[in-house]
């Protein structure tokens, strides 16, 4: 019988990515765009989820990048809303001439 001198290769096996981290970035996009508040609260619930998912999986999850991205959008869209918020209530007359004068 003969034998074959050509190696085998096995392809590389890759994680799944975690289905969580997908939603964190969509959503984190959408906040910013069609979403504004919701986006940023869900991205932020389902980033941190998703964290938590890929570590608890020992490296069968991808998607950690994903999932700080959703986090990183997430937080920056609810820490800019809730300085505008601020601005809003400290200064009452420039909103009001801002919003009288469109």
């Amino acid at each position: 019988m003969a034998t074959s001198n050509t190696p085998s290769f096995q392809a590389p096996q890759v994680a799944p990515n975690s289905s969580m981290a997908i939603t964190s970035m969509i959503l984190g996009i959408l906040g910013w765009t069609f979403l504004p508040l919701i986006g940023a609260v869900v991205a932020i619930i389902t980033g941190h989820m998703a964290k938590n998912e890929i570590k608890n999986s020992r490296g069968g999850l991808a998607g950690d990048g994903m999932a700080t991205t959703g986090l990183v959008l997430g937080y920056a869209q609810l820490a800019l809303g809730l300085c505008i918020c601020a601005i809003a209530l400290l200064f009452p007359a420039a909103f009001y001439w801002i919003w009288n004068n469109l």
